[in-house]
């Protein structure tokens, strides 16, 4: 067994894998950046070794610092974790030639399906039903717009060597798809260094199911059942869940059958997920379920699997990279319940999920849920990683005891003052087609505005709140609530004024009845100067309303405003352009999303404070555009 691992990864999969390592006796080495000096991970592991500048590819994505980390400290191993080079081929190999232990898949299996045209034509010839599309070598624009038309629209664009739902774009027409693929290769060019892609027809009615399989050096192979992900919002997992939703047992046994062949295919060891695009327009039908990916990587949502079959996967991994076979036969595995897992990110529905950084002033997770994470309360949400806090998993004997669970646990979560997609969650778990199975990866963008949609405080709520600040600015008593309002020389004053997350609000004071004192979910945020009601998910800052006068510009004077700390990635204008209401003035990139920002109206440009790959703060004003006459 090995003695001593290195994590090659950072936040809640390297503090996941620490546990576990910990639990076999197996001693652990982190390595950090200058942005995770303080991070968790670092704290958990029995050492650490700093491997660089805050930017991932200066430090997580140097694989020589980290093969020379684990040489310095004396580790027999190295884990990859997911993202950064977990799918490396040129890495894993590395690794092996340094003497030390890959814990992963062979580099030639992992270079076999990481491209993923290659990937199709193997899985064809291994018997497993791929989708139609184009995986050809002639990358040109003009070859690739005539596959589209000939796949027929809508199409999806993919990098051959994506992955996490990076480089890729969904293309509903002719006229969008020059656009589409510049956008995708330059994504895939940033995050995978290979700007060449595939076209896949767009299923209408997808369901992302994918197979936990697992492969040994001894030739065993063996599949850990299915997972539906089709929850997705841009490609990106939100939601998921072992079972998936209406899977019979001839179904299953179908898709998980073709997922070994796969695996065997490319004589797998390790942990890998065989991922699968379901046209569900008439259920779940083995003849309707096609190939898309293997991923040759433990999975972020791996804790669902673990959850139904009683096992830990990263331990079967440590087992596995010291020579033992897979703990289990595949007789010997079976479904036990449910289990469904929510992914909490530092994001702003009400912006478009823009991403959100700064302190976890506040981090209040209660129940009795999975909690997989690698901050806690008091640390820093940077804008050079992913954007994800937390994992939250809940089990139960049926689907629907399990997401009751995962939306109680969410709703009795609190985190501020950085933005998070928490009550997005809670509703789309309440969310009468999630409730029933009804699933398929274009749901959240169909029902977005009501997933996003902000809580009305009633004036009950908004009473209590007024009450708690006269209470802290006097020696409040609930015998003197009568005298709120009283005015000496007028009438009794009815309406107040309270500000909701820096939104004034007017509201006419009810009185609260006898014994009923503060009954809104107020939650104790420490902040003096305000009251926190947390509805829903929702959690809102209720404070008294400032009249200092100042403005701020706005899109509407023609000031374009950087919604988010970033680095500029595209810039389509000079200061003195003419430009059209609607047209693209420049993009922005952070935590690996890219957000366009465009002219408010026609007009020209007359200041450009922006400048190619320069880093902006949040709302820092990017450019003016003056109205045309």
């Amino acid at each position: 067994m090995i003695a001593k691992l290195l994590i090659a990864n950072r936040g809640e999969i390297a503090c996941r894998i620490i546990r576990t390592a910990r639990a076999m006796g197996v001693a652990t080495v982190a390595v950090y950046s200058d942005a995770d000096a303080r991070a968790l991970h670092v704290r958990q592991a029995d050492e650490a070794v700093h491997i660089g500048p805050s930017p991932a590819a200066e430090s997580y994505l140097v694989g020589e610092k980290i093969i020379a980390a684990a040489k310095e400290t004396g580790a027999e191993a190295i884990h990859p974790g997911y993202g950064f080079l977990s799918e490396n081929a040129a890495f894993a190999q590395a690794v092996i030639d340094a003497g030390l232990i890959w814990v992963g898949p062979k580099p030639a299996s992992i270079e076999a399906m990481g491209l993923k045209d290659a990937a199709k034509k193997l899985m064809r010839e291994a018997g497993v039903p791929v989708t139609p599309g184009y995986e050809g070598e002639d990358q040109s624009v003009e070859r690739l717009a005539k596959e589209a038309d000939a796949i027929g629209y809508p199409v999806l664009i993919k990098a051959v060597a994506g992955g996490g739902g990076k480089g890729m774009r969904k293309v509903d027409s002719a006229g969008d798809f020059a656009a589409a693929l510049e956008s995708c290769r330059r994504e895939a060019r940033a995050s995978f260094g290979n700007d060449e892609v595939l076209l896949e027809k767009w299923i209408t009615s997808p369901r992302h199911i994918e197979v936990q399989v697992f492969g040994d050096a001894h030739g065993n192979v063996v599949h850990l059942f299915e997972r539906d992900c089709s929850l997705q919002r841009r490609h990106q997992k939100v939601i998921e869940e072992a079972p998936a939703p209406g899977m019979d047992a001839a179904t299953r046994e179908a898709i998980c059958a073709a997922a070994v062949r796969a695996a065997k295919a490319v004589d797998y060891e390790g942990a890998g997920t065989i991922e699968f695009i379901a046209d569900a327009s008439e259920g779940l039908r083995a003849d309707r379920i096609f190939f898309m990916e293997m991923n040759t990587r433990l999975q972020v949502e791996h804790p669902v699997t673990e959850a139904i079959t009683g096992v830990d996967l990263v331990e079967w991994q440590l087992r596995v990279a010291s020579g033992e076979p897979t703990p289990f036969r595949q007789e010997e595995l079976s479904i036990n319940g449910h289990a469904i897992e929510a992914r909490l990110y530092a994001e702003d529905p009400a912006k478009g999920f823009l991403p959100s950084t700064g302190r976890l002033d506040f981090l209040d997770f209660r129940g009795d849920a999975r909690i997989e994470t690698g901050v806690e309360q008091g640390a820093e949400i940077s804008a050079f990683y992913d954007p994800m806090i937390a994992k939250i998993i809940s089990h139960g004997d049926s689907r629907d005891e399990a997401i009751t669970a995962l939306a109680g646990e969410l709703e009795r979560s609190a985190i501020w003052p950085v933005r998070t997609n928490l009550a997005f969650l809670v509703s789309l778990l309440r969310e009468e087609d999630v409730r029933n199975g009804d699933l398929d990866t274009g749901l959240i963008g169909r029902k977005q505005d009501i997933l996003t949609a902000e809580p009305t405080l009633s004036n009950r709520a908004l009473s209590d709140a007024l009450k708690w600040f006269v209470r802290e600015s006097t020696n409040f008593d609930q015998k003197a609530e009568p005298m709120l309002g009283f005015r000496m020389n007028g009438p009794r004053r009815q309406e107040y004024q309270l500000a909701v997350n820096g939104e004034v609000k007017t509201f006419r004071y009810g009185p609260t009845p006898e014994g009923r004192y503060f009954e809104h979910g107020f939650r104790e945020v420490p902040d003096p100067n305000a009251q926190f009601i947390s509805i829903r998910g929702h959690l809102l800052r209720i404070a008294l309303p400032r009249h200092d006068g100042t403005g701020q510009a706005s899109a509407a004077d023609g000031a374009i405003i950087a919604p988010m700390p970033g680095k500029v990635i595209a810039l389509d204008v000079a200061e003195g352009d003419t430009v059209t209401a609607g047209q693209r003035l420049m993009v922005l990139e952070a935590m690996k999303m890219e957000h366009a920002l465009t002219a408010p109206f026609d007009g020209t440009v007359t200041a450009l404070e922006a400048s190619m790959g320069g880093q902006v703060q949040v709302e820092a004003v990017l450019c003016v555009v003056e109205p045309a006459e």
